[in-house]
């Protein structure tokens, strides 16, 4: 390759990073507009998966903000919806009580939340739960990630906040990624695996 052409191929290539520098996508543009928001928006999508699409339960095993131990055998056979946020991130703050608001719903038929907390140690959840009236408990996953890990091999974990519903099998049946717009989107998708109980 002669010197010319090394000058071309090395224009063609920091035209393209440069390009892929200035793209449109989310944390990119973010950072480019200056508004430090410190989470990574993700396009409002619900994703619901026909029961015979569903793919290996997920397996997991955390520590809430209590101390206590959960895991995923502990919700076998009922609906658990799983919320993946943290206390600085802005659309967790503004679905908080749309999250409450589902699980005050069905938690008496036997629906269970669980968050996880992907950024805070105890004391900022439970501050972040006390301020905005959450009742269920949280996983704290900053320290070794493997709840978000155990999550991201079954499904896409790209955005915070997303929420996830698991059906009886702990497999999982909807998807939300991004900031819920209202409760009833959630209430539906936990109505409607709820219902594949009976």
């Amino acid at each position: 390759m002669n010197r010319r052409t090394r000058i071309v191929v090395a224009t063609v290539l920091t035209t393209v990073v440069l390009a892929g520098c200035t793209s449109n996508d989310g944390p990119a543009q973010q950072y480019r507009e200056g508004n430090e928001k410190g989470y990574i928006a993700g396009d409002f999508q619900v994703v619901e998966i026909p029961p015979a699409d569903r793919g290996e339960p997920v397996v997991f095993e955390g520590v809430t903000e209590t101390g206590e131990t959960v895991s995923s055998d502990d919700y076998r056979g009922g609906v658990l919806v799983v919320n993946f946020w943290y206390a600085a991130c802005g659309p967790c703050i503004v679905e908080a009580p749309l999250l409450e608001a589902v699980w005050q719903e069905y938690q008496d038929r036997g629906v269970a939340f669980l968050g996880v907390n992907t950024y805070d140690q105890p004391a900022t959840a439970l501050s972040f739960a006390r301020d905005n009236n959450v009742t269920y408990p949280s996983v704290i996953d900053v320290n070794d990630g493997r709840v978000k890990l155990a999550f991201a091999q079954v499904t896409p974990i790209q955005a915070t906040p997303t929420t996830v519903v698991l059906d009886q099998e702990g497999r999982v049946a909807a998807r939300i990624i991004g900031q819920l717009a209202s409760a009833s989107i959630l209430s539906t998708l936990v109505g409607d695996t709820l219902a594949e109980l009976s």
